[in-house]
């Protein structure tokens, strides 16, 4: 065995070194790799084709390999010297170059028709048999002067070593476009057609034939090499030109490819790019995992295709037919379309443009837009609700008023009710404002249960809401029942974060038409009316009536007048002093506030004061007053004092020792002859800051002062809670103690208490001599009222404070 092998190979070797023109060979063998260089560059830009192109592409790697083989295995032919003289038959050689290109086109389709590598296998085979079947043809063309005679053991040698390399080198052909693997399949390919040629070469026997004729129609060798060459060169420069050429455009394509991809990945809409018949040619993978289908799947799938296995899992609302008609109509207007649409993916609100191409087709471009759409609508609702409650705000209740009132002039009456809660104020300073809110999210809650669905809650500000009330009966009616139904439910007591609380409500009222027609005015009305409940008690409500107008165009004139007044130097002060029980000495004078209006006259304080309080415009009056009083003091004796009442609205405010420090500072008054007078029922709105407050004007060294001592407060607690120098009992104590041995009791009592406490005791409002008689035996320290003097001008106080008169009979 291992003889015959080495006799085998021994026999190709002498066929390779001996028979053949060495020159030629090495031609041959260059040609040889040439064309497979050639031929596997463009099998390469046939995969990369498609369509038509790819059938252009295996066209030319037909004509180009098996011209290349075929011209290899002539030149091959020629460096054979046993044939050297030998002529060609003409038919037989062209059919050996069509064996050559049909054969081997044949193989390149079978590897590019399937994506498995068995295919790619399969059409290496065949080309290897395309290899062979040009090679023995063309053996077979040879005419004269010899007589070619073949082993068939050798041939068959030969055949099989073409088609074994064959299969590797397509293999790795098609494993990567580059040049290492271009190269490694060139060699491949070349070996496989060298191989197989000099194998079956050497079976053949070169035996000469003078009795062979001449046949006119054969070529000489010569003749036969020039065609070969020129055709060669010829096909081959011509199919490796165009193979670079497309290898650089597709390198072009390529990259800009990738540049569309990148793009089309990174925007951040979901795009698809669809033919004239509705397939998908392009898309991104936002689109592919918005509709939820395999990209794989979705490559050339009809849209309505799409819509109806989207329809079959439940993930399309619409009908696919009809939606894909409508897009058609729309593309074919030839303008671009910008629409919104729930159908194609239920739950979710989608934001498709779609843009017409030339070719008939289109690009669409789809955003989900839900998350947005709902910011949307939050950002609306926001706009028209309160942030806290979540009720109407006022300019909701404008419109649904103006909607209200158009469709009530035609079967339906209307009432708006405007309500303000009683003592919000003190629960939001006292407890904080978070528990300030929560009443309020519990008494929006209230409200809106006690009114019918066809009725508004709104809520305006702060602690004030407003309703709107149809009425399909009696209006007015209607109104006061549903009035008296909410200063019910508000004033039931509120368990909040563990604090029990209790509140009222005071409400105005206004109907339409009676108290006006357009929505500006009955919010004015029941406004006004809602004030005038406020001012007569609150706890309550109130229609509104026309004096209720002229009544508010009075105070807001009152309001002008009033912030010029300062300015103008129409206040003025008033001084009644305060006496000493014990020793009719006079120890301080207390400023009373007057107005000297140009047309009015002379106003007390219970006439603007509380208008002065809700402007704020007591603020800059008050530290008027602290000024003046302090400078007028430094007219007196220097024991006499000046005491000076504190508003709520002064006492709260973060610049009250600040003022009383500069008004003593700038008149040079010491600050013991200087008390400050402040309301029981101010430091108990204000207990959770009044501490504070107390402890800081005493730091100034003034006299304090608690006024309207016991005027529906509670007495011990104050006493206990706040320290004062004096304690002024309110004047209501006063008229009845001359007439109700349990009013003196009780006055008693309190004077009692308060020398216990180490305060002094002062009883405002004394009228009579009996009644100072009555306030000396209950053990009251000082008084003050008609009884020791009216209020006075500064002019006439100069008198009563010179130190010859401080006594007073």
């Amino acid at each position: 065995m291992k003889r015959e092998i080495s006799h085998r190979m021994l026999k190709i070797y002498t066929c390779l070194a001996v028979d053949h023109d060495l020159r030629l060979l090495v031609v041959a063998s260059a040609i040889c790799l040439f064309v497979s260089t050639v031929g596997v560059a463009l099998f390469n830009r046939a995969r990369a084709a498609s369509g038509r192109m790819q059938l252009v592409w295996l066209t030319f790697v037909a004509m180009s390999a098996g011209f290349g083989v075929w011209s290899t295995h002539f030149i091959a032919m020629l460096a054979y010297i046993p044939a050297a003289q030998a002529s060609y038959d003409p038919g037989l050689t062209l059919v050996s170059l069509a064996l050559a290109i049909l054969v081997i086109g044949a193989g390149a389709a079978i590897a590019l028709v399937g994506p498995s590598i068995w295919y790619v296998a399969t059409g290496g085979a065949v080309v290897g048999l395309g290899f062979a079947a040009m090679h023995f043809c063309g053996v077979t063309a040879v005419q004269r002067p010899a007589l070619m005679i073949a082993s068939p053991e050798y041939a068959s040698l030969a055949a099989t070593l073409g088609v074994s390399l064959s299969i590797p080198a397509a293999v790795i052909a098609v494993r990567r476009d580059d040049i290492i693997h271009t190269v490694i399949a060139a060699l491949l390919f070349s070996l496989a057609i060298l191989s197989l040629h000099f194998t079956a070469m050497a079976s053949l026997a070169a035996v000469p034939d003078p009795d062979q004729l001449t046949i006119d129609s054969s070529m000489s060798a010569a003749t036969l090499a020039l065609v070969i060459a020129g055709a060669a060169a010829a096909i081959l420069g011509g199919c490796l030109i165009a193979a670079l050429i497309d290898r650089r455009s597709s390198s072009v394509i390529q990259r800009q490819k990738m540049l569309l991809d990148i793009a089309t990945e990174n925007i951040p809409q979901a795009l698809c790019m669809f033919d004239a018949e509705g397939r998908a040619k392009l898309f991104n993978t936002r689109y592919a995992a918005l509709i939820d289908i395999d990209p794989e799947q979705l490559k050339g799938m009809k849209l309505t295709d799409q819509f109806q296995l989207r329809k079959t899992r439940g993930q399309f609302a619409g009908d696919p037919e009809a939606t894909f008609n409508a897009i058609l109509t729309d593309i074919n207007s030839g303008e671009m379309v910008s629409r919104t649409d729930q159908s194609v993916l239920p739950g979710h609100v989608l934001r498709i443009i779609e843009q017409p191409l030339p070719d008939g087709g289109w690009v669409a471009t789809i955003e989900d837009i839900t998350e947005w759409r709902k910011t949307q609508e939050r950002m609306v609702h926001l706009a028209r609700h309160d942030s806290l409650t979540d009720l109407p705000n006022r300019f909701t209740l404008r419109e649904e008023l103006d909607r209200a009132l158009r469709y009530s002039r035609r079967e339906t009456g209307v009432a708006i009710l405007y309500i303000d809660l009683d003592h919000f104020k003190e629960i939001n300073d006292t407890l904080g404002h978070p528990i300030g809110d929560a009443l309020l999210i519990e008494v929006g809650r209230r409200l809106v249960g006690c009114v019918r669905g066809e009725d508004t809650v709104a809520r305006l500000g702060g602690d004030e809401f407003a309703i709107i009330q149809m009425s399909h009966h009696d209006p007015e009616s209607d109104a006061a029942a549903l009035a008296m139904r909410i200063v019910s439910v508000i004033s039931m007591p509120y368990e909040i974060q563990g604090h029990h609380i209790s509140i009222g409500t005071s409400i105005g009222i206004a109907l339409a038409p009676a108290d006006g027609s357009e929505p500006d005015q009955l919010i004015k009305n029941a406004d006004l009316a809602l004030y005038r409940a406020k001012s007569e008690g609150r706890g309550g409500y109130r229609f509104f009536e026309l004096d209720m107008d002229a009544h508010a165009q009075t105070r807001r004139l009152l309001t002008t007048e009033l912030r010029l007044a300062l300015a103008r130097g129409e206040f003025t002060l008033r001084y009644q002093p305060i006496r000493d029980t014990e020793s009719n000495r006079i120890l301080c004078f207390e400023a009373l506030l007057r107005w000297e209006h140009p047309t009015r006259g002379t106003l007390l304080p219970d006439q603007f004061l509380d208008l002065a309080e809700d402007t704020g415009l007591i603020i800059p009056i008050g530290d008027w007053v602290l000024q003046t009083a302090c400078t007028d003091a430094m007219q007196w004796h220097s024991d006499v004092g000046v005491a000076v009442n504190l508003s709520a609205s002064q006492f709260r405010h973060p610049h009250l020792v600040p003022s009383v420090a500069a008004a003593l500072s700038s008149s040079g008054l010491e600050p013991r002859r200087l008390e400050l007078e402040i309301r029981e029922s101010v430091l108990l709105r204000e207990a959770t800051t009044a501490p504070a407050t107390l402890k800081a004007l005493r730091a100034l060294g003034v006299q304090l002062s608690m006024d309207n001592f016991g005027a529906g407060y509670s007495l011990l607690n104050s006493l206990n809670t706040f320290v004062f120098d004096r304690v002024k009992i309110d004047r209501s104590f006063i008229p009845e103690i001359d007439r109700s041995s349990d009013a003196l009791s009780t006055l008693s009592a309190v004077t009692g208490l308060g020398k216990r406490l180490g305060r002094v005791t002062a009883a405002t409002g004394v009228e009579n001599a009996e009644q100072l008689r009555l306030l000396r035996l209950a053990g009251c320290s000082e008084i003050q009222g008609l009884v020791v003097s009216p209020p006075c001008t500064a002019a006439e106080m100069k008198r009563l404070a010179k130190h010859d008169d401080r006594f007073v009979a």
